[in-house]
C-alpha cells in the first residue's frame, strides 16, 4: 500500500479548507414598463409578458466569501424554480465551493425524478452561476478572465426595441436612441399574421440604419414552406441572421432551412441542455447558437456547449443575461455577438459599460454585480440554509 506524501496531504487540506456555510434563496418579481408582445402573442400561444421572476442564489463560506447568481423564468415557473432550489440546496452545506461540476452533478441527480434538464436545472442554475461568481472572486478576477477572455469587449445588439408590440414609428425611434447609446446591432422580431407587415418594418428599420448590423426573430411562428419564402424574400436586407424561424425543437427543419438561404440561422435560446444544443451544431442546424446559461442549467454546462461550437466552428450569441453573458462570451474563442436588453437593470447597482458597439466585461471580480435594494423590496420569497437547516425568511 502506498502512502501520501506529507507535503501533497498538507497542500489537499489547504486545497479543501474552505466550506460553504450557507446559502440564501430568494425569489424576486420584476415588473416591466410595459407589457411586451412577440409573435406568440400575435398567434394566441401566449399573453404579453408583463414581468419576469427572479430566482437569486447567495453563498457564503467559512473564509466569508460570498458568491451570486440568478436564473429567470418568463410568465410561468418562478414558484416551481425556487421551491426545487429550496429542496436541493442543502445538499451545498459542509462543500467545496471549488468543486463546482461534481456540485453541480450531485444536486442534478438529488432532483432526478423530475429530469435533468429544463426546470429542474433552471433551478440549479442560480447556484452553479453563485459559485463560479465566488470562485472568479477568489481568483480577484472577472469571470471572464477566469475562464479564458479572447477579448475585453463584445460586440452588442439590442432587442428589447423592436417587439411587435410597438409601433413602427417607435422601433425606427429606438433604433436611432439605440445606436446613439453605442449599441451595435439592432434586432426586430417578425412573425406577424400577415407577412406583409413583417416585411413593411423591416424595410422601415433598413432604410434608418443604413448598412448597420440588423436581425430579425420569428419566434418559431412560421411553418417550414413560410420559412423558406420569407426567408428568400428577406435576403435583400442583409441580415446578420434569421432567428428562430421554426418551432425551436424543429432541428432537421432548421438543417434543411440552414443549407436553404443565404442569410445566417440562429436558434437554440429556448433549449434546456446541453445535449439539445449539441444535436442542433451536430447535424447543422445552426450558424448562431444562442445558448441561454439560466436556461441550460449555468455556467457548466454553457460550458460544454461553447467547446462543441468551438470545435464546429460555429459563431454564438447568447439569449437575454448580459450581466453573465458578457462573460462567457468573451471567453469564446470565435467572435461572438451578445444580447444587450436593459430589463434587469433595477436588480444591479452596476451598469455595463457600452461603446463603440460593443460591450465590455467589467474590470470588477466574479460577474461584477451586486443586487440592488430594490430587488429586496421586490422580493416575494425568501430562505436562508445552513448546518441547522432551512430557515423562511419570507413565504
Amino acid at each position: 500500500m502506498t502512502t501520501q506524501p506529507q507535503s501533497l496531504a498538507g497542500r489537499d487540506r489547504a486545497a479543501t479548507a474552505d466550506r460553504i456555510t450557507s446559502v440564501a434563496l430568494s425569489r424576486v418579481d420584476l415588473p416591466l414598463a410595459t407589457p411586451i408582445s412577440d409573435a406568440k402573442v400575435l398567434t394566441g400561444r401566449q399573453k404579453p409578458l408583463t414581468s419576469v421572476s427572479m430566482l437569486f442564489a447567495e453563498i457564503r463560506t467559512e473564509e466569508g466569501w460570498e458568491g451570486v447568481g440568478y436564473t429567470y423564468s418568463k410568465r410561468a415557473g418562478g414558484p416551481g424554480q425556487y421551491a426545487h432550489a429550496r429542496e436541493v440546496a442543502p445538499e451545498l452545506i459542509g462543500e467545496d465551493p471549488s468543486d463546482i461540476q461534481r456540485l453541480w452533478t450531485k444536486l442534478v441527480w438529488a432532483g432526478a425524478s423530475v429530469g435533468r434538464s429544463g426546470l429542474a436545472t433552471q433551478a440549479i442554475a442560480a447556484i452553479d452561476i453563485a459559485l463560479w461568481d465566488l470562485k472568479a472572486k477568489r481568483a480577484g478576477l472577472p469571470l471572464a478572465k477566469l475562464l479564458g477572455a479572447h477579448r475585453d469587449a463584445v460586440q452588442c445588439y439590442n432587442t428589447s426595441g423592436g417587439f411587435l408590440s410597438t409601433p413602427l414609428e417607435q422601433v425606427v425611434e429606438n433604433t436611432r436612441a439605440a445606436r446613439a447609446a453605442g449599441i451595435g446591432g439592432i434586432k426586430i422580431k417578425v412573425g406577424h399574421p400577415d407577412n406583409r407587415e413583417d416585411l413593411r418594418r423591416v424595410a422601415a428599420v433598413r432604410e434608418e440604419l443604413g448598412d448597420f448590423p440588423l436581425m430579425v426573430d420569428a419566434n418559431q411562428q412560421w411553418n417550414r414552406s413560410t420559412a423558406v419564402r420569407m426567408g428568400r424574400t428577406l435576403e435583400e436586407f442583409d441580415l446578420v441572421w434569421i432567428e428562430e424561424p421554426l418551432d425551436a425543437y424543429d432541428a432537421e427543419g432548421h438543417a434543411a432551412l440552414a443549407r436553404e438561404l443565404a442569410t445566417p440561422i440562429a436558434t437554440g435560446e429556448m433549449l434546456t441542455s446541453a445535449r439539445e444544443h449539441e444535436d442542433l451544431i451536430r447535424i447543422g442546424a445552426v450558424d448562431f447558437m444562442q445558448p441561454d446559461a439560466p436556461r441550460v442549467g449555468g455556467v457548466t454546462p454553457f460550458l460544454s456547449i461553447m467547446e462543441s461550437g468551438r470545435r464546429a466552428g460555429v459563431r454564438m450569441a447568447p439569449h437575454f443575461a448580459m450581466e453573465i453573458h458578457v462573460h462567457l462570451a468573451a471567453a469564446y474563442e470565435i467572435d461572438p455577438w451578445v444580447e444587450h436588453f436593459d430589463w434587469l437593470q433595477p436588480l444591479f447597482n452596476e451598469r455595463l459599460t457600452i461603446a463603440d458597439g460593443r460591450m465590455h466585461i467589467p474590470d470588477r471580480p466574479g460577474l461584477g454585480c451586486t443586487i440592488s435594494e430594490q430587488a429586496r423590496e421586490w422580493t416575494a420569497q425568501s430562505v436562508r440554509v445552513d448546518a441547522d437547516g432551512l430557515t423562511d425568511l419570507k413565504v
